[in-house]
């Protein structure tokens, strides 16, 4: 390759580092594709995942669990969406305890299955 060819990519490519960001290209900066990200555990569809994972666990274990808010969460995108969540359950006459809760949704399908439903150790 010729020396103004190199030139020219080389300047074109360097514009195009400066320039992406100011037309607000937005650059995913996750390590890997598939990588679980942190959400925010106030936003309505997280906090409907996460009263649909407590109705499911007092329907399979014939609890009356009540749901209080999601502590935190993180997603990974596959063939759906997989949330993981920590929240905080009411039994009624106890304190509120922390579970993780893992939930799969394909939402275009309006399908959402919980997975695990567990006292939460961190």
């Amino acid at each position: 390759m010729a020396p103004l060819s190199r030139f020219i990519l080389f300047t074109f490519l360097s514009s195009l580092v400066f320039a992406l960001p100011i037309l607000g290209v937005v650059v995913d900066r996750s390590p890997f594709l598939g990588g679980w990200k942190p959400i925010n555990p106030n936003v309505h569809e997280v906090v409907k995942i996460a009263k649909f994972a407590v109705a499911e666990h007092n329907k399979e274990a014939k609890t009356s669990l009540i749901f209080e808010k999601v502590v935190k969460g993180t997603q990974q995108m596959a063939a759906g969406i997989i949330y993981r969540l920590v929240i905080s359950v009411a039994n009624g006459a106890t304190t509120p305890k922390n579970y993780q809760v893992v939930v799969y949704s394909r939402p275009w399908e309006n399908f959402q299955e919980l997975t695990s439903f567990e006292v939460y150790a961190g």
